[in-house]
C-alpha cells in the first residue's frame, strides 16, 4: 500500500493493503453506517423470532393440548433448525460472500414468520420454527461479519464495539416484542386473546420486507471478503463507494482469486479452527457462548414462564415485568456493554457479568418461591441477570466468536460457535419446562452452575479478541 503525495491517493497492490486500510480507518461513508443499520436490522429479527413465542407458548400449549415435554419441543425447533443454519451458514458465508447469504436469510424470515402464524396444529407449528431457526443460523454469520468488517480495529465505532451492538440491538427487538404483547393484549377482546400468539409472530415478516425493500440501496460486499477472494478491483469499488476512502488499484496489483478462493468456504476449514493458533480461541469462544447461552433461554427466554409459574403472577404482570427486563434492563446493559468494551476488554466484562449471574441465580434458588416484597426482589434478580448476560457474556460472545478469526475463516468461526451453543440451547429450552414443573424455583440451583463454569473457564483462559489484528496475524503465516 503506497500513498500518491499529489492526489493523497491511496494505492492498492495486494489485500494486505486493503486489510491494513480497513483496520486503520474503518469507513467514512453514510452508506456504511447504513449497513451496520441492516445488519443490525438482521440481529433484531433473529432475536424477535427467538423470542416472539415465549409469551404465547402457554397459549400454544392450552391451545394444541401439549404435555411439558411436546412444549419443551415447540420452543427448541427454531434452535434445530439454527443448528442447520449455523452449520451451513458459516461455511456458505465464507465461500459466497456476505451479501448473498444476507438476502436469503431475509426469506426464511417471510415466509416462517406466516407460516408460524397460521399453523394449524403444532407439527406445522414445529415446522415453520424449524425453518425460522434456518434463518436465524444463517443470518448470525452474515451480520458478524458486516459488523467486524466494515469497521476499523480500535478507537470509536471499533470492531469490538460494532460487534457488541449485537447485543442491545437484541435486547430492543426482545423488548420490542413484548411492547406488541402489551399493545394487542390491551385492545384484543378477552374472548380474542388466544390468538395474541399469532398474531406477535407473524409480525416478524415486516422487518424483514422492509430490509427486502431498502437492500439494493445501501447493501454491498465486504471489501475485505474481496479482497480475499483475490477481487482486488470489486474491493477498492466498495471502498470508494460504501467507505469513503480515497483509492485507486495499482497497475501492478496482484491477481491471486484461484490461490485464495481454494482456502476458503471449505468443510476443512472448521477443523482449522482447532488448530494450533485457534485451539484456545474455539474453546475460550465456546465456553462463553456455551455457558452463557445456557443461562440465558433458561432464565431470560424463560422469564414469562419463570414470572407466570413458578412466581405465580398474573399475565399482566408477566407481560409487563418481561417487558421492563428486556428493554429496560437488557438495552441498558447491552449500551453499557459497547461502551466499556474498547477500555475494560471483553474478557474482563464477561467474567463480570459470569459473576453476577451467578449470585443472582443463588439468590433466586434461596428466596424460593417469593411472597409479598419477595416478588419484587425476585424479579430485581432477573433483571440484575439480564443486564449481565447483555453487558458481559451475552454482547462478549459474539466477539469471541467473530474476532478471534480473520476474514477467511470469520464465517465458519461464527457458525461453528452457533451451531454448538444452539445444541445446548435445545437441552435447555427442552428440559427446563419439565425441570421447572418438577423443581420449581429449585431448578436456580442447577442453572447456578453454567455461569459458574463460565467464569471459572474464563480465569483459566486469558486470551481477549478486543483490538486484535488476526487478519495481519494471518498473513505473516
Amino acid at each position: 500500500m503506497s500513498l500518491d503525495q499529489k492526489t493523497a491517493t491511496t494505492v492498492i497492490r495486494t489485500r494486505r493493503d486493503v486489510h491494513a486500510l480497513l483496520a486503520e480507518k474503518g469507513s467514512q461513508g453514510a452508506k456504511t453506517k447504513a449497513i451496520i443499520v441492516l445488519a443490525l436490522g438482521g440481529i433484531f429479527m433473529d432475536a424477535y423470532d427467538f423470542s416472539s413465542l415465549a409469551f404465547g407458548i402457554t397459549a400454544v400449549k392450552e391451545e394444541f393440548g401439549l404435555d411439558p415435554l411436546m412444549t419443551g419441543f415447540v420452543n427448541a425447533a427454531i434452535m434445530v433448525g439454527s443448528v442447520v443454519g449455523a452449520i451451513f451458514g458459516g461455511m456458505l458465508v465464507d465461500r459466497f460472500g456476505r451479501y448473498k447469504l444476507f438476502m436469503a436469510d431475509m426469506a426464511f424470515f417471510v415466509v416462517a414468520a406466516i407460516g408460524c402464524a397460521l399453523a394449524p396444529n403444532e407439527w406445522v407449528l414445529i415446522f415453520f420454527r424449524f425453518l425460522m431457526g434456518i434463518g436465524v443460523g444463517l443470518d448470525l454469520p452474515v451480520a458478524m461479519a458486516f459488523l467486524a468488517e466494515f469497521s476499523k480495529l480500535r478507537g470509536s465505532g471499533s470492531r469490538s464495539q460494532r460487534v457488541n451492538a449485537w447485543s442491545p440491538a437484541w435486547y430492543i427487538a426482545t423488548g420490542f416484542g413484548y411492547l406488541l404483547v402489551l399493545a394487542v393484549f390491551l385492545v384484543l377482546p378477552v374472548a380474542q386473546h388466544d390468538i395474541l400468539w399469532r398474531v406477535v409472530v407473524g409480525f416478524g415478516a415486516v422487518p424483514a420486507i422492509i430490509v427486502l425493500l431498502v437492500r439494493r440501496k445501501y447493501m454491498a460486499e465486504s471489501p475485505q471478503w474481496l479482497a480475499d477472494q483475490g477481487d482486488l478491483r470489486g474491493a477498492v469499488d466498495v471502498m470508494r463507494s460504501h467507505h469513503g476512502l480515497d483509492v485507486e488499484l495499482a497497475p501492478d496489483a496482484e491477481d491471486s482469486r484461484t490461490a485464495v478462493r481454494a482456502r476458503t468456504g471449505h468443510w476443512r476449514q472448521y477443523g482449522e479452527l482447532f488448530a494450533a493458533r485457534y485451539r484456545l480461541r474455539t474453546i475460550a469462544a465456546l465456553c462463553v457462548s456455551v455457558f452463557s447461552t445456557f443461562g440465558y433461554n433458561a432464565v431470560a427466554y424463560g422469564t414469562p414462564l419463570i414470572i407466570a409459574l413458578l412466581f405465580q403472577q398474573g399475565p399482566l404482570v408477566t407481560i409487563l415485568s418481561a417487558l421492563v427486563i428486556n428493554l429496560g434492563f437488557g438495552a441498558a446493559g447491552g449500551l453499557l456493554g459497547v461502551g466499556l468494551v474498547n477500555r475494560v476488554g471483553a474478557r474482563r466484562m464477561t467474567i463480570i457479568g459470569f459473576a453476577i449471574q451467578a449470585a443472582s441465580l443463588l439468590t433466586l434458588a434461596i428466596v424460593g418461591i417469593p411472597t409479598g416484597a419477595l416478588v419484587i426482589i425476585s424479579i430485581a434478580m432477573l433483571a440484575a441477570f439480564v443486564f449481565a448476560q447483555a453487558g458481559g457474556p451475552g454482547a462478549n460472545l459474539m466477539s469471541y466468536a467473530t474476532l478471534s478469526y480473520p476474514t477467511r475463516l470469520r464465517g465458519v468461526g461464527v457458525g461453528f460457535n452457533e451451531a454448538v451453543k444452539r445444541v445446548f440451547s435445545i437441552v435447555s429450552l427442552v428440559f427446563f419446562p419439565v425441570l421447572a414443573t418438577s423443581l420449581s424455583t429449585g431448578v436456580f440451583w442447577i442453572v447456578a452452575l453454567a455461569p459458574l463454569a463460565g467464569l471459572i473457564s474464563l480465569l483459566i483462559i486469558r486470551w481477549d479478541p478486543t483490538g486484535k489484528d488476526v487478519d495481519a496475524e494471518d498473513q505473516l503465516s
